[in-house]
């Protein structure tokens, strides 16, 4: 009877699996935005940061729902956020390396 009410409590917190289909669906979304707005010659500018913002959007998908972090703990949730902020400063740093610097010629 106990092993029975621990099994209940570990799946009370989890979303029933049309949920699962839902933010599928979602990210399936947000990714056919992202290769559509890629494909519109008029971004210029915009292109890379939409992207980014758009790719950090699926990143917190995919974490917090289908590896279950929302129902970990906190220090998990703080690790991949810090990754997150890690790849955005890297990609950031790169592009104004190459795209920014270049035409600040001496």
């Amino acid at each position: 009877m106990s092993e029975q009410g621990t099994a209940n409590q570990e799946h009370r917190g989890h979303a029933s699996v049309g949920f699962y289909w839902m933010i599928g669906l979602v990210l399936t979304v947000i990714t056919l935005a992202e290769v559509a707005i890629f494909y519109i010659p008029g971004m210029g500018a915009a292109l890379a940061p939409t992207l980014l913002i758009l790719s950090a959007v699926k990143f917190s998908l995919v974490v917090m729902f289908f590896m279950h972090l929302r129902l970990d703990s906190k220090i998990f949730s703080g690790v991949f956020l810090a990754g997150l902020a890690l790849a955005v400063f890297v990609v950031s740093a790169l592009f104004v390396l190459y795209q920014v610097l270049p035409s600040y010629q001496v």
